[in-house]
């Protein structure tokens, strides 16, 4: 949304503050505290953004059931190592996922329960 348009919604939505309570600034103050930081919202945004994306979400189901080498990653995906490569390294950045390497070879695990369990409430918020 353009600036423009912004302000203009913001001084719509004053308006109204202006109509419903008796003292909008009061209530204006109060709206603007609830608003968060943006170091707030960061983190549960990597993680979101590295979940938007089904193939990412098909390689945390596989990690659900234990480590798992990047090659083997590459038959559950049926997908090139640059295109597994690139989903591990986000998921990774998101620290949804671990890496550990021995010798040449790469291995990866879900990083910690709670990636299971807000994968587990994703599912169960979209079964209501």
């Amino acid at each position: 949304m353009s600036d423009a348009r912004s302000e203009v919604s913001v001084e719509g939505a004053c308006d109204t503050l202006e109509r419903l309570y008796e003292n909008p600034d009061e209530k204006l103050a109060e709206l603007l505290e609830y608003r968060p930081d943006d170091e707030r919202v960061e983190a549960p945004y990597q993680v979101f953004r590295a979940l938007a994306n089904e193939d990412r979400l098909r390689l945390l189901e596989a990690l659900s059931h234990g480590e798992l080498c990047g090659c083997e990653l590459m038959v559950i995906l049926d997908a090139p190592q640059s295109t597994v490569a690139t989903h591990l390294r986000k998921l990774r950045e998101a620290a949804l996922v671990k890496r550990r390497k021995k010798g040449k070879w790469n291995y990866y695990r879900i990083a910690d329960t709670a990636v299971m369990e807000l994968l587990d409430l994703a599912g169960a918020i979209h079964e209501e």
